[in-house]
C-alpha cells in the first residue's frame, strides 16, 4: 500500500507538470513523410509512430502539389505508367494503413500545400476548401464569416479530406448526424481515365449525385478530393455542463439521454462505477459568455512529465500492479474533472457551470499542434519522438437498440473483475458519442452508440496487458456479438474482420470504385482486405492476438511462455482471449 501511495502522489504532481507546462507553447509534429534523397525513397508513419502490424511503410516518391492542375498532371503521370498512388494528409492521424502504397514504385500525394478557403458564400451559408485544409482553419474561417460547421470531431488535428475519407465525426443524433461528410453539398475529385480524356479524370459530385454517396466516405480508394463544398449555418452559442453521477442507470440512460441534448456525450469510468454526463445545448447568441474548450487531453505536454507517466505505467505493467493503476486512472479522472475537462469561462479560468461560448471556441481543441517552438520541450501527449503515450485506439459503432445489453455485458465483466478496466480509466474512460445513419455507402448504417476505448500498448509486440483478456472480450463483443461497425481511421485488425459485409451498400460502393479506379491504382493490400477484395485482414503468428492482430485459436496467439493462455470469454462465451491462468 505504501507504494501505491507514493504512485499516486507521484502521478499527482506529474499531471499537474503536465497542465502547468501545457500553457507555454509545444513543438509542432514532424513530418511523417521521410524521404532519404529529395522525394524519392521515402517511409510514410502516422502520428502514433506505429501502424497497427507495426509494419513500414514504403513509396517510390512524394509529391506536394500546390494546385488542382499539377494535381491532375499527377495523377495522369501515374495513370499512363500504372504507378499505384495515396493521399497522404499533413498530420495523418489515421490509425490504419490508409496511406500506405502497393509496390516498389509507389507515389504518395500529400495534401500539405493543398490548403486553401476557396470560397465562403454568406447568403448560400456554404464555405468551399481545398482537401489539406485543417479543421481549426475551417472553424476559424467560418466563424469569420458569422458561419458554423455544427458538428466536428473533438479533435483539431485532422484534415478535410481526411476526416471525410474516414468517417469522422461529432456527437449529436439532432438533424443531420455528427458526421461531417453528410454536409457535403458538392465534392471535385480527380480519377484515373484513359488516354483519350488525358489519363485523368475531374468529376463533380452534387448533392442527388448517387456516386457522392460513395465519395462522401472513400477510403482514399477512389481518387484523390481536389475541393470540397460544405453546408454550413449561422454561428451560434452553446452551454456545457459536465454532471458526474453512479453508472448504476445508464444502461437505461444511454438511448433518451442523447436525445435530450443536441451534443450530448459521456465518459464512462466502469472501475470507478461512474459516469460524466456532457449537457450540451444551443443557447440564444445573447446569452452571456466567452467560453473556450481547450481539452486537456490535447494540450502540449511537458515531455519529461510524459515519460515519468510512460515508466510508471511500464512499471505497473512489468509488475502486474493492477492497485497502482487503479490508483493513476483514480488521480486522472480526477484531474479532467478539476480542470473541467479543458473548459473555462474566459479563457483563462473556470469558475463554474455551465460554460457558455461561441460554437467555435467550444466545438472542437487540440492547442498541442499549433506553435513556432521546436525544442521538444512540450509535445502532443502521444508524440513518437519522445517516450510519451503509446496506445491502442478503438473506435466502435453499436446500434442503439442493443446498446442497453452491450453495456450490461461490460458492467458483468467489472464486477467479475473489478480491477480489470482501470487501464481505460487512465486515458480518461469510454468516451461514448451519439452518430446518425447516413446516405453514405460507407457511413453509418444506423443511429448508434459510439465506443472510444484508449488503452496501454506495449512497445514489446510479445508483451502481454494486464487483464489482457477483459479488453479483448469487450472488443470482440462489440465487433461480433453486437454486430459494431469499426471506425475506418482507428481499430486493430481484428475489428475489420469481414466488416464489408455489414453494409447494405457495399455493392454500390464497389461499383463506383471499379468505375473510378479501374486499375485499382489507389487501392492497396489494406483496402483490398477491408473491402472483402482479398484474404489476409489478420495475421496468424505467435503472439498474434496481443496486438489484435488474430483472434487466439492456439495458445501460442497469447504468450505461454508468460502465462497467458487462449481460452473463452468470461460474459461473451463466443470469444477467445488471453487469459493469464498464472501469477
Amino acid at each position: 500500500m505504501p507504494k501505491i501511495q507514493s504512485e499516486k502522489g507521484l502521478i499527482t504532481l506529474t499531471f499537474g507538470i503536465c497542465l502547468t507546462i501545457s500553457l507555454v507553447g509545444c513543438s509542432p509534429p514532424e513530418e511523417h513523410i521521410k524521404c532519404s534523397s529529395g522525394n524519392t525513397d521515402c517511409t510514410i508513419s502516422n502520428a502514433y509512430g506505429s501502424f497497427p502490424d507495426r509494419s513500414i511503410c514504403r513509396a517510390a516518391e512524394a509529391v506536394y502539389p500546390r494546385s488542382e492542375e499539377e494535381l491532375i498532371a499527377i495523377v495522369a503521370n501515374a495513370t499512363m505508367l500504372k504507378r499505384k498512388m495515396k493521399v497522404v494528409t499533413t498530420t495523418s492521424h489515421s490509425v490504419p494503413k490508409l496511406t500506405c502504397p502497393d509496390g516498389e514504385n509507389g507515389l504518395v500525394i500529400s495534401t500539405k500545400y493543398l490548403n486553401r478557403i476557396v470560397n465562403i458564400d454568406k447568403s448560400a451559408m456554404t464555405i468551399v476548401v481545398e482537401p489539406g485544409v485543417m479543421l481549426r482553419k475551417l472553424i476559424d474561417e467560418s466563424a469569420m464569416a458569422g458561419l458554423a460547421i455544427p458538428y466536428v470531431p473533438y479533435w483539431w488535428g485532422l484534415t478535410i479530406g481526411g476526416l471525410l475519407s474516414t468517417g469522422a465525426h461529432g456527437s449529436t443524433l439532432w438533424g443531420l448526424g455528427p458526421a461531417v461528410h453528410d454536409y457535403v453539398i458538392q465534392l471535385r475529385i480527380l480519377t484515373p481515365s484513359g488516354a483519350g480524356e488525358g489519363y485523368a479524370k475531374v468529376r463533380t459530385l452534387k448533392t442527388g449525385d448517387a456516386e457522392l454517396n460513395a465519395a462522401r466516405v472513400s477510403l482514399g480508394v477512389l481518387g484523390v478530393i481536389s475541393q470540397v463544398t460544405l453546408q454550413l449555418q449561422p454561428l451560434f452559442k452553446r452551454s456545457i455542463t459536465y454532471e458526474e453521477k453512479s453508472d448504476s442507470e445508464l444502461e437505461d440512460q444511454v438511448s433518451t439521454f442523447g436525445k435530450q441534448h443536441e451534443f450530448a456525450d459521456f465518459n464512462w469510468y466502469p472501475s470507478q462505477h461512474k459516469v460524466v454526463y456532457r449537457i450540451d445545448d444551443r443557447v440564444p447568441s445573447s446569452t452571456p459568455g466567452n467560453g473556450v474548450f481547450d481539452s486537456t487531453g490535447l494540450r502540449p505536454a511537458a515531455s519529461l512529465a510524459l515519460a515519468t507517466l510512460r515508466g510508471t505505467e511500464d512499471s505497473q505493467e512489468f509488475t502486474g500492479c493492477a492497485e497502482g493503476k487503479c490508483a493513476s486512472a483514480a488521480v486522472s479522472t480526477s484531474l479532467f474533472e478539476t480542470t473541467a475537462f479543458g473548459l473555462t469561462n474566459d479563457g483563462i479560468l473556470f469558475e463554474g457551470y455551465p460554460v457558455v461560448g461561441y460554437n467555435n471556441r467550444m466545438q472542437s481543441a487540440g492547442s498541442c499542434l499549433y506553435s513556432l517552438e521546436d525544442n521538444l520541450l512540450t509535445v502532443c501527449p502521444w508524440d513518437p519522438r519522445v517516450d510519451g503515450l503509446f496506445f491502442f485506439s478503438s473506435g466502435i459503432s453499436i446500434s442503439l437498440s442493443k446498446a442497453k445489453d452491450f453495456i450490461r455485458d461490460v458492467k458483468q465483466l467489472v464486477a467479475l473483475q473489478p480491477n480489470g478496466l482501470c487501464g481505460l480509466d487512465l486515458y480518461n474512460g469510454i468516451l461514448i458519442r451519439y452518430v446518425t445513419a447516413s446516405s453514405a455507402y460507407l457511413g453509418k448504417e444506423e443511429d448508434s452508440l459510439d465506443i472510444d476505448i484508449t488503452y496501454y500498448r506495449s512497445k514489446d509486440p510479445m508483451a502481454p496487458r494486464i487483464y489482457e483478456d477483459i479488453l479483448e472480450e469487450i472488443e470482440q463483443m462489440a465487433v461480433f456479438k453486437y454486430g459494431g461497425l469499426p471506425h475506418w481511421g482507428k481499430n486493430r485488425n481484428l475489428a475489420f474482420l469481414n466488416v464489408i459485409k455489414k453494409y447494405k451498400n457495399a455493392k454500390e460502393f464497389l461499383k463506383v470504385k471499379q468505375l473510378y479506379d479501374p486499375l485499382a491504382l489507389f487501392s492497396s493490400e489494406w483496402s483490398d482486405q477491408i473491402l472483402g477484395l482479398k484474404d489476409g485482414i489478420t495475421i496468424v503468428k505467435e503472439g498474434c492476438a496481443l496486438e489484435g492482430l488474430c483472434i487466439c485459436s492456439e495458445d501460442i496467439h497469447c504468450a505461454p511462455k508468460k502465462g497467458y493462455f487462449c481460452q473463452p470469454g468470461k460474459v461473451y462465451k463466443d470469444a477467445r482471449v488471453c487469459v493469464q491462468l498464472t501469477s
